[in-house]
């Protein structure tokens, strides 16, 4: 089995100090190294919990990843990993974005100190201003031929105009080293638009939430993709814009209880690309 570092990872865990990273092999998986103090544990529970859970509507299961069970990897100490569907392998040039959902991002019985460690970002970052932050993103721009991926500590200090920025960055063919020029947005009804684009996957995933009380998604992320090479090429149905559920160390049981702190969040997140469709001239409403 060959393993490789994964090319296009925006955000999360990422190798160091001598513990492994996240892995892709060639038959289009991910492998995700289980994070301590139960958290990886934690995830495999819901892995677990959510394949086999027949409450869940099929056409839902599409939104997160096909979950392959854990294995021991070596090559990375025999390290356990949770074994995923790797969401970018059909894609030569994606342009990838990681958006961290809720106004909370602490999750219940969580100690003091995580607590406060997750409020000091939580109330740095948009993300109790606007129900979400954007962790990470990569685009590829066609005129370097190479991907251009912001600093992470940039993206810390976005308030919510450059949230909002920061999203028409993602779906423009210009200006992307420069934070402050205005984008020209030339993709967003290719991604965003149209019956399989973002906002009509967004909200698909809404109607869900809207009554869905088996699990609550705390520090939970959207990714989004596409293809940004067939756009270049003419080809803006090859685009392939892809909305996935990821991270789900902390998701615990919704008791019946609809997750108003995800859902709260996914609301905002859908008017903010919604606002952009509708104005794709403009760089930055108030």
């Amino acid at each position: 089995m060959q393993l490789k570092v994964p090319e296009h990872q925006v955000a999360g865990h990422i190798a160091k100090d001598g513990k492994p990273g996240p892995l892709v092999d060639d038959k289009g998986r991910f492998f995700k190294p289980l994070q301590g103090d139960s958290r990886g544990e934690n995830e495999v529970k819901f892995y677990e919990s959510f394949s086999t859970n027949t409450e869940v509507p099929d056409h839902i299961r599409r939104f997160f990843p096909v979950y392959h069970g854990t294995q021991a990897v070596e090559g990375s100490d025999g390290a356990t990993m949770i074994v995923l569907e790797n969401l970018l392998a059909d894609y030569s040039k994606p342009s990838v974005m990681d958006v961290k959902m809720g106004s909370r991002t602490w999750y219940p019985e969580a100690s003091e100190e995580y607590v406060q460690k997750c409020l000091k970002k939580d109330t740095g970052t948009t993300t109790v201003s606007a129900g979400f932050r954007i962790s990470g993103f990569e685009v590829y721009d066609h005129k370097e031929s190479s991907f251009w991926k912001p600093e992470r500590k940039l993206l810390r200090g976005l308030k919510v105009d450059g949230a909002r920025l920061t999203l028409r960055k993602f779906v423009s063919s210009n200006s992307l080293s420069d934070m402050g020029s205005k984008p020209d947005s030339a993709f967003v009804s290719s991604v965003y638009g149209g019956s399989n684009g973002v906002l009509t996957q967004l909200l698909e995933l809404k109607t869900w939430f809207e009554n869905q009380t088996l699990y609550h998604f705390n520090s939970c992320s959207i990714l989004m993709v596409y293809e940004n090479e067939s756009i270049l090429k003419g080809n803006d149905g090859d685009a392939r814009p892809q909305v996935k559920l990821v991270d789900f160390a902390h998701v615990m049981d919704g008791n019946g209880v609809i997750d108003h702190n995800f859902l709260g969040g996914l609301c905002s997140f859908i008017n903010f690309i919604r606002d952009i469709l509708q104005s794709p001239d403009e760089s930055a409403e108030s």
